[in-house]
């Protein structure tokens, strides 16, 4: 029977080829970590932020690669049958990850396409947020209430999504209703007035009151600003603030929704009250 005694591969040169590998990881690891950090800032300024995290990655990883091949055979390990037993694990592995292929196809559509990049706040379905970092598998993004949310590319591919903060301006929309006893004219001058006083309003494209509806309790206009998509958050805090002040102030009224009753076509009205309920001693006193 063979024996095989792994001490006698311990020998003085396999310690020296270890130091000598050892110390190559010691030096090329610095090095690669350096050049990564030098492409992802080059390759962010030219071409964007997710282009410079890819390019980054790759080369990261490529080079790993590459210093841990040359490290083993360093020490002296062979490397034809780890190559041989990867390319088994790879073929089942293929067989196995049809859906991780799909996402890494999807991540290559995307990166090609471009619909939002690293920093872009977006919706994907219910979930709204500021996207991290745009990978081969998924993309990661950060919802406004701090939670971490990983989306595979093949899901983003089949969604609708909406980048919010592509462009420079944002237009808000608010619907407005009042009084239909409230004049009309009054009420869009109110409106274009607190737009032209708020600072974060833009007055070019310029604010805008339409009529909406007749609605059933009041009369509904669209009043619409636009704002720099740093400022839409704040502004439609501020815009509907300075509206109930500003109605409150000029006493127009915000009704409230309510029914009209009609016993006939012809007649008004008639008010309909809330009695309080019989007390216990008025009940007593009631005849059966």
């Amino acid at each position: 029977m063979l024996e095989i005694n792994i001490w006698d591969y311990l020998n003085e040169a396999f310690w020296k080829n270890l130091i000598k590998g050892l110390l190559f990881l010691v030096i090329s690891i610095p090095i690669i970590l350096y050049f990564r950090k030098i492409i992802r800032n080059s390759v962010t300024k030219k071409y964007g932020v997710h282009y410079g995290l890819l390019s980054s990655k790759v080369f990261y990883y490529s080079m790993m690669g590459i210093v841990l091949m040359a490290f083993l055979t360093e020490i002296g390990f062979s490397l034809g049958p780890l190559l041989g037993a990867a390319g088994i694990v790879g073929v089942a592995l293929g067989f196995a990850s049809q859906t991780s292929v799909s996402n890494i196809i999807s991540g290559l559509f995307l990166i090609a396409e471009k619909p939002f990049e690293v920093g872009d706040v977006i919706t994907v379905g219910d979930l709204t947020g500021a996207v991290l970092s745009i990978d081969t598998l998924s993309i990661k993004i950060r919802t406004f209430d701090n939670r971490f949310v990983r989306i595979p590319n093949e899901m983003i591919i089949k969604q609708v999504v909406i980048n919010i903060t592509r462009f420079p301006i944002r237009r808000l929309d608010i619907v407005v209703g009042f009084a239909y006893k409230e004049n009309i004219d009054r009420v869009k001058a109110i409106l274009l007035d607190i737009a032209e006083k708020n600072t974060r309003a833009l007055q070019e494209p310029e604010p805008m009151v339409n009529f909406n509806a007749f609605a059933s309790s009041a009369v509904e206009v669209n009043f619409r600003v636009w704002a720099p998509k740093e400022d839409f958050i704040k502004l439609r805090d501020e815009i509907h603030t300075a509206i109930k002040v500003r109605f409150d102030e000029e006493g127009i009224e915000i009704p409230f929704p309510h029914v009209s009753i009609y016993s006939g076509e012809v007649t008004k009205p008639f008010p309909v009250k809330m009695l309080k309920e019989e007390s216990e001693v008025d009940k007593k006193e009631l005849p059966d």
